[in-house]
This record gives C-alpha cells, structure tokens and sequence, in this order.
C-alpha cells in the first residue's frame, strides 16, 4: 500500500488519464494509412509520457526529495526502453536520474547498478553525445564522493570539467557544475584553499 501511495504521488496520478490510449489496442479493420498514424500517435504520447515523468522525476531530485523521484525515473525508464530499445543511448538521462535518487536515499548499491548500465551504454555508443558523457562523468564523480571515495570522484569530475570546457568553453555554464561538485570534494577534504578558488571560479 505505501508503495502504490508513493507511485501515486510520485507520478501515476499525472500519467494515469495518458495510459489508457496506450494500452488500448488499435482496432483491426483499419486500412494501412489509419494504421500508420495511429502507430505515429501512439510513440508521440509514449515520447510525452517519457518528458513529464523524467522532468517529474528530476523536479522531486532537486527539491532533495529523492524517495519520490524514484517511481517517476521508473516510468522515465520504462517508457524510454519502449520507444527507442534496451540498449540506447536515450535511456541514459532516466538512468542517471536513478542513480542520483538512489544516492540520495541511501541505496548505494541500487545506484551502482544504474550508473553501470548508463556506462555501459555510453561505451558501446561511438558517436555518444559529449553533453551524456558529461551528465554521466558528474553523476559517477557524485556517486563516488558519496560513497566517500574522493579520489576517485575528483577525477570522473575533472574528465566531465575537460569535456565540457572543450565543446561549451572554460567560462560556460554546463562547465561550472564541474567545478561546484569538485570544490565540495575538496572542501570535504578540508582543503580549504582549492575548494574557494574552485567555489570563486563557479
């Protein structure tokens, strides 16, 4: 009960009243054209679904509460996984969004599991966007300074600085995220002087 409660608020209550066009099967006597456009239909809701539950998600993300956040990347997920395959690369941000509320919540092990699948799908994209590859270096660099590895976290920070300072510029915005997140690494490190410096470039 409280799991469908939280499914409920989380997102179902906004995507319930989209489901049933979804779910309803197309009628058989339909000639080739009407069945084409339905099929058109069909994925334009599915991609609608897919926008409302990831903004969904990642509005609950920023407001810190991630409990929420989960069942709307679900549904992100699910959907994502329906139009454009297991395997591709646009199931990347719904994965990633899964792991920072994993995080947040405190399911280390859960989040993991999300950012290896994100990984592996970014490996296995040649042509992989650098802005995913930024998304997905900051999320890993964010998963390892919570799992206290700040090694490690500097430097999946310092690979989403590079990228982003080379395809959007040193002063861009995408690129200040990256340092943020690295002056907090440092700053949990207590080193203080690295960590302004970064905080006065953000």
């Amino acid at each position: 009960v409280d799991h469908q409660k939280a499914d409920w608020v989380s997102i179902h209550e906004r995507i319930c009243p989209l489901l049933i066009p979804i779910r309803t099967s197309l009628p058989c006597l339909l000639s080739e054209k009407e069945r084409k456009h339905g099929m058109e239909q069909l994925a334009k809701r599915r991609k609608y679904i897919i926008d409302l539950a990831y903004n969904t998600a990642q509005e609950f993300v920023l407001d810190g509460k991630h409990k929420e956040a989960i069942p709307a990347a679900l549904q992100a997920l699910r959907f994502s996984t329906e139009v454009y395959g297991s395997s591709s690369v646009q199931l990347v941000p719904a994965y990633l969004l899964l792991a920072e509320a994993s995080t947040g919540v405190g399911h280390l092990l859960q989040a993991s599991k999300y950012l290896s699948q994100a990984q592996w799908i970014v490996l296995r994209t040649p042509d992989c966007s650098i802005a995913v590859q930024c998304k997905l270096h900051r999320s890993l660099g964010l998963f390892c300074a919570a799992e206290g590895n700040f090694e490690q976290a500097l430097y999946h920070l310092a690979n989403d600085i590079y990228l982003a300072s080379s395809t959007f510029g040193l002063k861009s915005i995408e690129t200040s995220g990256g340092y943020f997140h690295m002056a907090n690494v440092f700053f949990r490190q207590n080193k203080m002087d690295i960590a302004n410096s970064l905080y006065a470039e953000v």
